[in-house]
């Protein structure tokens, strides 16, 4: 009995003082913080073809064109979370377009998911058609994700998703 008893105080102890677990860095949940409201600057980036390297074609082989994508910027970014995966992270985007009916909602990269300075930067986008009333604020609200690996992490120091009026990003 007395040693079920210390054994249970030791363990308790132990349990007590693992606590800090939760606030410190080695905690997953803790690599990226709360994601905050900015104001949107506006980048230019560099064109990221070369003009100098053929198209793939082969006479065996019709060559399929890419589909265009036709999503146009949100209005706003109302909320971002980056969720922590086995295999990388989840960034959970949700936005506000400007009328209801907006669809094919996609959080893109221009720069094909490639960190620039440590900063990677997305921008959320969908179909919007011209023709549909505003409607209330939850009708228009999406939301898209993004998935990123643990090697494209690993050069990631803050995520940033673009929208037309504001973006959010989080730091680790």
């Amino acid at each position: 009995m007395r040693k079920s008893v210390a054994v249970l105080v030791i363990l308790s102890m132990t349990l007590a003082g693992c606590g800090g677990w939760r606030d410190s860095r080695m905690n997953p949940g803790n690599w990226f913080g709360k994601s905050r409201a900015e104001a949107r600057t506006q980048t230019q980036t560099p064109a990221q073809t070369n003009p100098l390297i053929p198209e793939e074609t082969s006479i065996f082989r019709r060559s399929r064109k890419e589909e265009v994508y036709l999503g146009t910027p949100v209005d706003q970014i109302v909320a971002m979370t980056v969720e922590r995966t086995s295999a990388g992270a989840i960034i959970k985007a949700t936005g506000q377009t400007v009328r209801q009916g907006a669809f094919d909602v996609r959080i893109v990269s221009e720069t094909d998911g490639e960190p620039v300075d440590g900063v990677l930067t997305l921008e959320m986008k969908a179909v919007q058609p011209v023709n549909m009333p505003q409607g209330p604020e939850r009708v228009r609200r999406a939301t898209a994700g993004y998935f990123v690996t643990n090697q494209d992490l690993a050069g990631i120091q803050t995520i940033r998703v673009l929208a037309a009026r504001n973006a959010h990003s989080t730091r680790r």
